[in-house]
């Protein structure tokens, strides 16, 4: 046990913690100043080997700072089904990651203690990295960590954070899931995506085409390693590929539906259908625009209700009683809401902010389809579904109807990463769909229309003050604050309001939606000011925004 640790001593001495320096392993992990991020990098290779002894299994490290600026960087874990690691875990981070020096090896026996580690129990690890240039270094240091406590690692280099994901998911069910090799990931999804193809009457070169912003980052990489595979079935031309422009730098998901414009670089001619990737590829968001040069822009909730759509009617061709749910959280359009629940009659959930939230509570069903707003989502089948989907794919007796749903379904479930939201994976999800039901993405945008919505944010002394329940929908205190909104949402149509603490600052965020864009406007104002009023608001009043 000493000598395990001598190497750790020695180790961390090379990547020392600038004292006073505090860190919370949030929602996306660690994530910062690349600069300040080595002895983090150390540490989460330590950790990961702890977290893989218990578990027996193999645990992935991911060095991505999503879409954030260039000059960050940042680090998830990943455990063994490919999931986020688990709550208790990220207390341990949190508390490895913020002890000094003198004290790191004291957190690191407390942990062994605590989850009463087996030392001696074999440890793997598979790392990866995205392309920003702080990654190398970064990721040398996470193999650093994990090799001081003994630990086999495998560097998987340049990989798209679902990717890696899907890695940790395939190793760890024997290759069941798929081959752990990024050649695997492509061969298994193109493959499926070739076969939904197949299923697609008639498309024209035209049809197959599809624009794609790379962000500047390792999604742009990963859509030309995998073109080869798609045989021609889908054209791609890809923008911000890296070549020259700064990742995320007026591009990428979040700035495409932040800003509500087309990134930088991208010619976009009408009706042609576009898509965006974030920094690590784990987000994607649709837009195009329209022969006036408006530009439409089809968030998560338009692709979770393409994709439940789809796979509700393939469940009623293959006469499959599978319980379909979408899992929405409160930010979710009410007009999306309303069309999943009365027009498509599919379950709808509603969730706490957070994926998290949203993968546990889609496990609940059969098929599970979840996506946040910003574009970050995916499918989960249950086993029983899957096993079904398959019983049915390979019954010989099967009428023709039946028997192309059940393979539809079956390829469908191929083409999905499950682990993690997967632009990828998404992309030629939403592709296959929309060649299958031969509809243009003005089509798919006109499903439903978005009540006009608006977003606001209260600085307030405190944010915890703000207590809620029901997925966030309610506040419970401060007292008279629901009822001052419930008030104010009486006095507009098609009204909803609602406000929840930052998990990241002492702001309070607003939001309200309403039948036009000036009552969402003003509805969001007044209760902007409800806020500021009831939950001790700093600085000056809020300002009308007309």
């Amino acid at each position: 046990m000493m000598s395990e640790f001598q190497e750790v001593s020695k180790q961390s001495g090379v990547h020392p913690k600038p004292a006073g320096l505090v860190f919370q392993y949030g929602t996306a992990g660690f994530r910062t100043n690349a600069k300040l991020l080595d002895h983090i990098m150390f540490r989460m290779g330590l950790l990961a080997t702890l977290r893989s002894k218990t578990t027996k299994a193999t645990i992935g490290v991911m060095v991505t700072a999503s879409h954030n600026p260039e000059e960050d960087n940042g680090v998830k874990l990943v455990d063994p089904m490919g999931e986020m690691v688990s709550p208790t875990w990220e207390v341990y981070a949190t508390q490895l990651a913020n002890a000094e020096q003198e004290d790191l090896l004291a957190a690191l026996k407390d942990i062994i203690e605590k989850e009463a580690v087996n030392m001696s129990q074999e440890a793997k690890v598979f790392v990866g990295k995205d392309t920003r240039g702080s990654s190398a270094r970064l990721s040398q240091a996470v193999l650093d960590g994990v090799s001081a406590l003994g630990g086999h690692s495998k560097d998987y280099g340049l990989v798209t954070t679902p990717q890696l994901h899907y890695m940790v998911c395939c190793q760890n069910t024997q290759g069941k899931y798929g081959e752990a090799t990024v050649e695997g990931y492509y061969k298994k999804l193109s493959q499926a995506f070739i076969k939904l193809s197949k299923n697609a009457s008639n498309c024209t070169d035209d049809q197959k085409h599809l624009s794609v912003d790379g962000a500047n980052g390792i999604g742009a990489l990963k859509v030309r390693e995998m073109e080869s595979h798609l045989k021609k079935e889908l054209h791609i031309s890809l923008f911000n590929d890296g070549s020259e422009g700064k990742l995320n730098h007026q591009c990428g998901a979040d700035f495409v539906k932040v800003q509500q414009k087309p990134p930088t670089g991208m010619e976009i001619n009408p009706g042609e259908r576009c898509c965006s990737f974030d920094g690590d590829a784990d987000r994607i968001v649709y837009y195009y625009s329209d022969s006036e040069g408006t530009f439409h822009l089809l968030d998560g909730d338009k692709v979770a209700t393409l994709i439940s759509t789809f796979l509700k009617e393939l469940l009623t061709s293959a006469g499959l009683d599978l319980k379909i749910a979408v899992v929405q959280t409160a930010y979710a359009n009410g007009s999306s809401t309303n069309y999943l629940e009365n027009t498509m009659k599919v379950i709808v959930r509603c969730t706490k902010t957070g994926v998290k939230h949203l993968h546990h509570a889609a496990q609940e069903f059969d098929i599970g389809v979840y996506f946040e707003a910003n574009g970050h989502g995916t499918v989960l089948f249950s086993k029983a579904a899957e096993e079904k989907i398959q019983q049915l794919a390979e019954n010989s007796s099967l009428i023709d109807e039946k028997k192309r749903a059940a393979l539809l379904l079956q390829n469908t479930i191929n083409v999905i990463n499950q682990t993690v939201g997967d632009a990828i994976s998404d992309m030629l999800l939403i592709e296959a769909i929309l060649a299958i039901k031969g509809m243009t993405i003005h089509q798919w945008d006109a499903i439903y229309t978005d009540l006009p919505n608006r977003q606001l944010k209260v600085k307030v002394s405190d944010c915890r003050v703000i207590d809620t329940t029901d997925a966030e929908r309610r506040a419970v205190s401060p007292a008279g604050l629901q009822e001052a909104i419930d008030t104010l949402v009486k006095k507009y149509r098609k009204a909803r309001s609602f406000v929840r603490p930052s998990g990241t600052e002492d702001v309070v965020r607003v939001y309200a939606e309403a039948e036009t864009q000036d009552s969402a406007d003003d509805l969001a104002h007044e209760v902007s000011l409800a806020v500021y009023r009831l939950a001790g608001g700093v600085g000056g009043e809020p300002k009308p925004l007309h």
